[in-house]
């Protein structure tokens, strides 16, 4: 059975080849760009299978339009992909408050902007699926991309919580989490806030230096990745959650075993502060 897809974010990285992907296998796709050249160069490519549309997610109003003239164009929405989104690097004591509002602007608010937009037409139709392109990063937190973190970790609530309101419904949620992938998220598309304060040079610096110096020869392949959530979609029972590469598995194994000792080895902190029953 064909599907419908609104992908956010489709110039590079994971909405491109997932894009590409479900026109090759017979889908249809809406996809937002925030340049009119390339909505126009993918409305061309798709032909009466798709439709570039101009919209950046900071904007509600172009969101608004972008989600009704998908539906316009395409008849209704299957599947909707939260993806546009970028990486903020920097200590946190350092990164200006301007940078931290447009990390969450884009990363936090957007896709919300979205959710608003798409959710009536979904309750609608009492089905849908909705995935959400967090990162091991929404996981778990690592020095130098702590405001990042914050926006993901953000995501993953709101994704966790939007599950359980539209389950009843017939929508499903997907919180979908990448480790390294050769895609420009370590490059062109992140901005980088390089550590003044000399005691963050060994912790935040080393990292960002680290993301910086494996950018490109990260191991996870996007084709592989669009191919999951292409398979992903057509799963009866889908996932909440949805690590994606073996660093994501391994890092979010290794968080939960870390959570679960620390909450056993002192729970009777915690047990003690209720009321005596």
């Amino acid at each position: 059975m064909t599907k419908n897809w609104f992908i956010t974010g489709v110039s590079t990285g994971f909405g491109k080849h997932l894009a590409e992907l479900a026109l090759a296998k017979g889908d249809k796709v809406a996809a937002t760009f925030r340049k009119q050249e390339q909505a126009d160069e993918f409305s061309q490519k798709a032909g009466a299978n798709g439709r570039g549309l101009v919209a950046d997610v900071a904007d509600e109003a172009a969101v608004k339009q972008a989600v009704a003239d998908a539906i316009e164009t395409l008849g209704y929405l299957d599947v909707v992909v939260n993806n546009a989104g970028y990486g903020s690097m920097g200590p946190i004591e350092e990164v200006p408050d301007a940078e931290v509002q447009r990390q969450f602007d884009i990363n936090v608010f957007g896709p919300l902007r979205v959710l608003r937009a798409v959710l009536p037409h979904l309750r609608e139709r009492k089905s849908g699926h909705i995935l959400n392109i967090t990162s091991i990063g929404g996981l778990r937190a690592f020095p130098g991309v702590g405001i990042y973190n914050g926006s993901k970790f953000a995501l993953e609530g709101i994704g966790e919580s939007l599950a359980a309101q539209v389950a009843p419904l017939g929508i499903h949620v997907t919180n979908v989490e990448p480790s390294g992938f050769r895609t420009d998220w370590a490059g062109r598309s992140a901005t980088f806030t390089e550590p003044a304060i000399a005691d963050y040079r060994d912790t935040a610096g080393k990292n960002m230096a680290d993301i910086q110096g494996y950018s490109g020869q990260q191991p996870g392949d996007p084709e592989r990745a669009a191919q999951a959530m292409f398979d992903l979609v057509r799963m009866e029972n889908p996932p909440l959650h949805l690590p994606l590469g073996k660093a994501a598995v391994k890092g979010a194994l290794d968080k939960f075993a870390t959570i679960t000792k620390e909450v056993e080895q002192y729970a009777h902190i915690g047990n003690g502060a209720d009321f005596p029953s």
